[in-house]
């Protein structure tokens, strides 16, 4: 092709930018892509709030159907290799484990919830006796009473999860609320300062 030819792709398309910001040029024209998350973020950190029990429900619902899915997708995955005379007794061992669990989980929510607190607790006492013991290695100077303290916190904040499950799941969902209320908020800002740049020139709104 002769370089004297002019070029018949317009100026300041996606083409004529970098990497960063052809995906930020990208992002100004689905604004509201990232608003909608933005609001389902919200959403859901308002329904943990003031009615954790419907939040628990969905988390569990939600957990089980990956399960399942990662489950099928396993068990297809070892009918391939089987054919193709590889190695396949694991994916379909993991594949059944994760659907009988998945069903689990559908059938008994309120038994997946606790199991989920039970593990949480012994996490968390394990997390900070570990800790705890860690910090008698250490000088003052190298910060052993805050990692001690650390280990404390950790080991008070399980046993009042294995002594109240029912409550930590609720506690637990309030924080996951939290979380997903501040992201969305977040995120709901950002897609209107996308949404604001969106008609000005591609390569403005991709360095903006």
């Amino acid at each position: 092709m002769n370089s004297d030819t002019p070029s018949t792709m317009p100026r300041g398309s996606l083409f004529d930018l970098t990497y960063d910001e052809a995906r930020a040029a990208l992002l100004c024209r689905n604004w509201w892509l990232v608003a909608l998350r933005g609001v389902f973020g919200i959403v859901f950190g308002l329904v943990a709030f003031f009615l954790p029990g419907a939040a628990l429900l969905s988390l569990v619902v939600f957990f089980a159907i990956y399960l399942l899915a990662d489950g099928i997708a396993g068990i297809v995955a070892s009918v391939r290799a089987a054919r193709q005379n590889e190695r396949w007794g694991m994916l379909l061992l993991e594949g059944i484990l994760s659907v009988v669990v998945g069903i689990l989980a559908l059938l008994v929510p309120l038994g997946t919830v606790l199991a989920f607190v039970i593990i949480t607790a012994a996490w968390a006492l394990l997390t900070g006796g570990l800790m705890l013991a860690s910090a008698f290695k250490l000088s003052g100077a190298h910060g052993r009473w805050w990692m001690a303290l650390g280990g404390i916190v950790s080991i008070v904040f399980g046993v009042l999860l294995a002594i109240a499950p029912l409550a930590g799941a609720i506690v637990l969902t309030w924080w996951i609320g939290a979380y997903a209320f501040v992201f969305g908020v977040m995120l709901l800002i950002l897609g209107f300062q996308l949404r604001s740049r969106k008609d000005s020139p591609t390569g403005e709104a991709a360095r903006a």
